[in-house]
């Protein structure tokens, strides 16, 4: 997570509760807890999807014959993904950026790493060398007015050429909706769908390759996940994956 929107962000004790990075720094110990309990209609944790949104990723990748060796992860949260960014995408190095203090002390007790480090979006200047930014459910937490700023941070940390790897929660899916509705940090943010996620990409210098919707049948309905791949291009899924590249220099 990066920030919640002003006067609309996460809701964990109802309307009064405040906004801001300390709104999140009080999910440090009991954040996959919580994140579980909203996910359970599914039949899946976390875990679940946080392997499958890399593993597509990954095969997107291979098609695409790219190897990223160094990955930020945005809004990276307590950190999970990580591990995972190492093991299904061979990273060699992966630099984790997070706005709320307690999320970002946990990502690094649980982590860190010589390839693996985490540091604080507040005051960290992005260099423009990293291959891949991973991004997953963040910008339905910043305020809409602030988005294309953040857009632009990640598109600085970005070598020319360089890949982002949009996700967010899908809004037309009405299962989403319950879900987010059953997560506190999640009540009160503001969703964009994948055209608008478009839009915002592309307004700010980059170009989508593909866009891609999944997690359309809950566990009950395994035996259907076959046909997800079949089904990426329609917007039905419960999150979708916008891949972009930076423009390479002339």
């Amino acid at each position: 997570m990066i920030r919640p929107a002003p006067g609309r962000g996460v809701d964990p004790a109802g309307p009064s509760a405040p906004a801001g990075p300390s709104a999140f720094d009080s999910y440090r110990f009991d954040y996959d807890e919580v994140l579980n309990r909203g996910l359970a209609v599914s039949g899946e944790d976390a875990g679940y999807f946080a392997r499958r949104r890399i593993e597509w990723l990954a095969g997107c990748l291979e098609r695409l014959g790219e190897r990223p060796a160094s990955v930020m992860d945005y809004g990276c949260g307590h950190g999970s993904s990580a591990p995972l960014l190492q093991e299904l995408l061979g990273a060699r190095r992966v630099l984790g950026v997070e706005k709320s203090q307690g999320l970002l002390q946990a990502a690094r007790g649980r982590h860190a790493s010589d390839q693996v480090r985490f540091v604080s979006r507040d005051g960290f200047e992005p260099d423009g060398t990293l291959d891949l930014v991973f991004c997953n459910g963040v910008f339905h937490h910043i305020a809409p007015e602030d988005r294309s700023r953040e857009v632009r941070f990640v598109l600085g940390a970005l070598r020319p050429g360089g890949l982002l790897a949009f996700w967010e929660n899908n809004p037309w899916n009405p299962g989403t909706r319950y879900v987010m509705s059953r997560i506190p940090f999640d009540r009160g943010s503001v969703p964009l769908s994948f055209l608008a996620g478009r839009r915002l990409l592309a307004a700010e210098g980059f170009s989508v390759l593909r866009a891609d919707h999944l997690f359309l049948f809950p566990r009950w309905l395994k035996a259907l996940r076959a046909l997800e791949p079949l089904l990426s291009t329609l917007p039905l899924g419960a999150q979708y994956q916008l891949l972009c590249r930076k423009a390479s220099r002339a």
